[in-house]
């Protein structure tokens, strides 16, 4: 809608200016409600009421003014010429800060005749008539302007249109104002439960990790890093069971370490926790990663192999001589192995306690007949 689509009140006669302009200014009022209902910030809501203001009222100028920090500031326009736009005055001293102040609209005819217009404030401008209507008359937010460049006074039509667009305005900037802080909510709010869940994960991950270090520390044996008796049962049967399906064969062995008592009486338990510790990469060497290499307890040790690729119980016991004099070279120890092999194929039944009972057995039989050539000797 253009400002020629509005009729001026001296374009018709008086019988017809009451009806004719307000409804066709409705009309368009209507219009600006709608487009005001959809705004979304200050700056649309400004774009939208210039327009408007100007329009409604067939007026040469309309300008937007926002009360701030006890100023006037003059924040959007829509003119035939440049007004007042980014600028800032006291409350005091120009006439929006008067209407908002006073709470109520007013008309100047010849701004060069009113005691309340800064003159030269006007010269520059196009400005003679104004009207000025604030935005909420309780504790206004500002004020709407219109302007014309000749002597004109607009009607009470004319006016009352004006203050209805502006309190649109202000029912539109208090509802961008509780959108905005609403939106901040949500975003503090998101940005709040982000920050939860971002905590609440890391919390989880180091639960995780304490949780899996307690199984580690719960399953392996603090001295050497190997297995302990309990880990060697969970996994030893784990592997145990899936080697009965495939019917592969299992290596059990047993291992005791010799002398491990005199050690420790002699030479005390810090020698003694260096020969198992010997012992331990002695084992390590020898076998698969894969394979269950575990210390019992004690100078006790044992192992379960699936699938080992030398059933040559000689070649098994040299390559574990070779690693046990290699690391007591290397550690400056004494250290010996008595040793129980257990090769099993599955033609008989047997679980794995009693796979380990009998390589138990067998490496007790090793001891004595070291004992038994040593006393001959």
């Amino acid at each position: 809608m253009r400002a020629s689509d509005v009729p001026h009140a001296q374009d018709l006669d008086a019988a017809s200016v009451p009806s004719l302009y307000y409804v066709t200014a409705m009309s368009k009022l209507v219009e600006v409600v709608q487009q005001l209902s959809l705004a979304r910030n200050l700056g649309q809501i400004m774009e939208i009421v210039r327009c408007a203001a100007r329009d409604l009222t067939g007026a040469d100028g309309a300008t937007f003014v926002l009360q701030e920090n006890g100023e006037c500031y003059y924040a959007e326009e829509y003119a035939i010429a440049p007004l007042w736009k980014g600028r800032r005055f006291p409350m005091d001293i120009c006439l929006s800060g008067w209407v908002m102040q006073h709470r109520q609209s007013t008309v100047v005819e010849d701004v060069y005749n009113d005691p309340r217009i800064p003159v030269e404030a006007y010269r520059p401008t196009f400005v003679r008539s104004l009207a000025m209507v604030p935005i909420r008359t309780v504790d206004p937010l500002g004020a709407i302007g219109n302007y014309w460049a000749r002597t004109y006074r607009p009607s009470d039509e004319q006016l009352s249109i004006l203050q209805a667009l502006a309190d649109t305005t202000a029912v539109a900037m208090e509802h961008v104002q509780l959108f905005n802080e609403l939106e901040t909510r949500v975003e503090q709010r998101t940005s709040e439960l982000a920050e939860a869940n971002r905590k609440l994960l890391y919390e989880v991950a180091e639960r995780q990790k304490a949780e899996e270090e307690i199984r580690r520390l719960s399953l392996t044996d603090e001295l050497t890093g190997l297995y302990n008796r309990r880990g060697f049962s969970m996994l030893g049967k784990h592997d145990f069971a899936l080697a009965e399906r495939s019917r592969a064969k299992v290596l059990m062995m047993a291992v005791d370490l010799d002398g491990l008592k005199r050690v420790n009486d002699t030479m005390g338990h810090d020698a003694g926790d260096r020969l198992i510790r010997g012992a331990a990469r002695a084992l390590q060497a020898t076998f698969r990663k894969t394979d269950t290499v575990a210390r019992l307890g004690g100078d006790e040790f044992a192992v379960l192999c699936v699938n080992y690729p030398d059933d040559d119980t000689d070649r098994l016991r040299g390559r574990l001589a070779s690693n046990i004099a290699l690391v007591a070279a290397e550690e400056g120890i004494d250290l010996a192995m008595s040793i129980g092999f257990v090769w099993y194929d599955w033609t008989s039944t047997v679980s794995f306690e009693q796979l380990l009972r009998t390589a138990d057995e067998i490496m007790y039989d090793d001891k004595r007949a070291k004992r038994w050539n040593q006393a001959r000797t």
